[in-house]
């Protein structure tokens, strides 16, 4: 299979050459070829709790040392703790921790060559085995134009012990190089001033009950999702501003904004560019957001982990993609291996799950107007970043980089979970060899699958 993936190379870089001189409409970087990290030793981060244990919260006192070939590229006072939903229940532990100074207070700094920032994560893939798919659909993201979290591969250890592969990736959070919108202060409460910017989550809820949806911390769609077997109800999780911080003012006018456009798009007129659905939504951001979760049929797609953004005098955006672990067909339910169905008909799959997909998409693709407009995208993105070529070399450059970095080796070895089952591994390969060819070959047909299905859309 490698062997294959080197023939692509030359392909790869025409395709490269030959985009690079075209000109962008979308605001796009051109693609560029995914190389292996420039360091042979993954970077190597250590952090010391001085005994004390990490916990889900709160953050604990603790100091960080990031290398670069045994060069300081960071060293510092970090507050830090456990994170995650499902994950917990692995035993190699996420983290989120903020970067502090002497003082212990919270500090702006750059690490691995990122835009400074304090809020960061230490993601732990488990049972992804692969280690690469939340990497290669964010670097995917931001490829086509969309922001996702910066990512990059290290190497963590603990109090001297060896923890595994991590990414250290960006939290997701309203900042001029992240989640780029306006600062909503709570003195704004009237006019342009209280247009954004918002930023939402279709999500589980924080706290120890991840089913408890109230009026303090989210707003509640009056339309039931499609299929629902059991009266099941969407939830828009305030963000920024949090529930803490939002006014009423504020909720009123994000929620009623919602409302209008869901109930635009539940219209007989949902399809008139003045009163239906696109008088509220940035349509392109929609369909790159769908293409993104189809490519991978994530098995959370439109349900967890995600995110939506209203800036100030703009419409709401869908955004950031976050969470891929599941994706790329490594989920045993709902039909979450497979490469041959829709991500946005799970309802259909699974209606008695607690969180179901929104009305939207369906609907969405009743519109011509907005599958002619998916149609072109999906073909623009195959004949460039969503090409097999680029794709697969993306892969195979991430597995170069963590082999001859002996990443995979030592990761395995502290967590030997290969030829195991863990929940909800649809594929179980005895070595990594193995587990990147599934990849592969998942991508490979989802491709193959998607160019079909989305022509005749």
């Amino acid at each position: 299979m490698m062997t294959i993936l080197k023939n692509l190379l030359a392909f790869s870089f025409f395709m490269l050459v030959f985009f690079s001189c075209e000109k962008d409409d979308n605001n796009t970087e051109p693609p560029s070829v995914e190389l292996p990290d420039s360091t042979i030793k993954l970077p190597q981060v250590n952090i010391n709790t001085n005994g004390r244990e990490i916990l889900d919260e709160p953050k604990i006192n603790a100091l960080m040392t990031i290398t670069v070939d045994d060069v300081i590229d960071y060293e510092g006072n970090i507050g830090i703790e456990i994170r995650g939903s499902s994950s917990q229940f692995f035993p190699k532990k996420q983290f989120g921790f903020e970067t502090r100074d002497a003082s212990n207070e919270d500090i702006n700094v750059s690490l691995l060559e990122f835009p400074e920032e304090e809020d960061w994560i230490l993601h732990a893939p488990y049972s992804d085995k692969s280690l690469i798919r939340n990497r290669l659909i964010y670097d995917l993201s931001r490829a086509i134009g969309r922001y996702s979290s910066r990512a990059k591969f290290v190497e963590l250890t603990i109090n001297e012990s060896y923890n595994g592969v991590y990414l250290l990736l960006e939290k997701l959070k309203r900042d001029a190089n992240r989640i780029a919108i306006n600062k909503l202060k709570d003195d704004e409460n009237s006019g342009e001033d209280l247009t954004g910017g918002y930023i939402l989550k279709i999500d589980k809820a924080d706290g120890p009950d991840e089913r408890l949806y109230t009026n303090t911390n989210s707003i509640t769609s009056t339309f039931t999702p499609n299929n629902a077997n059991l009266n099941q109800k969407i939830h828009f999780l305030y963000d920024t501003p949090d529930k803490e911080d939002i006014t009423l003012a504020q909720k009123a006018y994000i929620s009623d904004y919602l409302m209008a456009f869901e109930k635009a798009l539940s219209s007989d007129d949902f399809k008139d560019p003045i009163v239906g659905y696109s008088a509220y939504i940035d349509t392109q951001s929609f369909i790159e957001y769908f293409l993104l979760n189809e490519l991978s049929n994530n098995v959370d797609a439109y349900r967890i982990s995600t995110w939506l953004v209203k800036d100030k005098n703009e419409k709401l955006k869908m955004g950031p993609i976050w969470d891929f672990n599941l994706a790329f067909g490594n989920a045993d339910y709902c039909s979450g291996g497979a490469t041959n169905v829709w991500a946005y008909r799970y309802n259909e799959r699974c209606p008695d799950d607690f969180w179901l997909v929104p009305f939207w998409w369906r609907r969405l693709l009743e519109d011509p107007a907005f599958v002619s407009q998916l149609k072109a995208r999906w073909l623009e993105l195959r004949s460039n970043e969503f090409s097999n070529a680029l794709i697969l070399e993306k892969i195979e450059a991430y597995t170069e980089t963590l082999t001859v970095s002996d990443g995979i080796k030592n990761n395995f070895e502290k967590w030997p979970v290969l030829g195991q089952y863990v929940w909800p591994n649809n594929f179980i390969g005895d070595t990594y060899e193995e587990e990147s060819d599934y990849l592969i070959e998942w991508v490979n047909n989802r491709l193959s699958w998607l160019d079909t299905e989305i022509s005749g859309l």
